[in-house]
């Protein structure tokens, strides 16, 4: 058994601990009031374009009228890797890191074994991974974390949709973990470019409305809608993972709190056993030592 003092100092740093995991804890939940509130508010605006995407694709279905939708040979694949500049957030960093890595090694084996998969890296904890490991990033936008914007991401968004355009990927995923709650992150790997035309039509068949007026034309309002869609699916992705990182670091300081109570309790036993253990052989010693000059 320890001794008092080493007892005393061990309640005193779990303690102290305990107070920082706590005081985490709560900021972490009011971070993620503010970014759950603009994923939320973000989504029902993306799922809408997304269908008036759909209600007017028909006519875009072929792939030379739309530069986003050319389905090339996958020689070369850009994994866009979304994760946080911080930890302390549990296991949510490691999954979605895991999960890029994976896309790379099996989904696209044979890109990996000729070089042809790079990565970009939005967050230090994916970056620092990635490149401790030698693949090969392109770009790392950790930096956008720290004053996330539209607009901010927007620039990245348009330099991954000009690179597809110019034929320098031929196939775009982004990995991240999708917000459902703030002890739930489902873990995705999405398709960016190219879109999917075919899929927007099938998803909203049933909700064409024939009594739609187009100006100029629908080919037009097309062709100017699909990168603003795209530029806003990336921002979403991101927002997702913000509120992601959030609850999942809300969820990680609380178990860490409660554990802390937890071994506090042990201690608190411990010490107490300790303590009547040291007074007990006090005890003994003294009436040893009464006994011992009687005789």
């Amino acid at each position: 058994m320890a001794n008092l003092k080493e007892i005393r100092d061990r309640r005193e740093s779990i303690a102290s601990t305990r107070q920082i995991t706590s005081a985490m804890k709560m900021v972490a939940a009011a971070k993620l009031k503010k970014a759950q509130n603009a994923i939320l508010q973000l989504r029902p605006y993306a799922e809408k374009l997304q269908q008036i995407l759909g209600n007017i694709s028909g006519s875009l279905k072929d792939d030379e009228e739309n530069l986003y939708a050319q389905n090339r040979d996958e020689e070369s694949v850009l994994l866009v890797l979304i994760t946080s500049n911080r930890g302390l957030c549990g296991a949510f960093n490691s999954n979605a890191i895991k999960a890029a890595i994976h896309a790379a090694l099996e989904t696209y084996s044979e890109q990996m074994m000729a070089g042809q998969v790079h990565f970009m890296a939005i967050g230090k904890k994916g970056f620092d991974f990635l490149k401790r490991h030698g693949y090969n990033v392109l770009f790392n936008g950790s930096e956008l974390l720290d004053d996330l914007t539209f607009e901010r991401s927007m620039k990245l968004s348009e330099m991954i949709m000009k690179l597809y355009v110019e034929a320098e990927y031929d196939h775009v995923d982004i990995v991240y973990n999708q917000f459902k709650n703030a002890g739930t992150q489902v873990l995705i790997t999405e398709q960016f470019l190219p879109i999917k035309m075919e899929e927007l039509g099938e998803e909203s068949t049933s909700q064409v409305n024939p009594y739609y007026i187009f100006e100029p034309t629908k080919e037009y309002i097309l062709k100017e809608m699909i990168p603003r869609s795209l530029k806003l699916q990336f921002y979403k992705s991101i927002l997702d993972s913000c509120a992601s990182e959030h609850g999942a670091r809300m969820t990680a300081m609380h178990k860490a709190t409660d554990n802390a109570t937890e071994i506090l309790k042990d201690l608190a036993l411990e010490y107490n056993k300790a303590r009547q253990a040291a007074i007990t052989n006090e005890i003994i010693e003294i009436v040893s030592g009464a006994e011992a000059l009687r005789s």
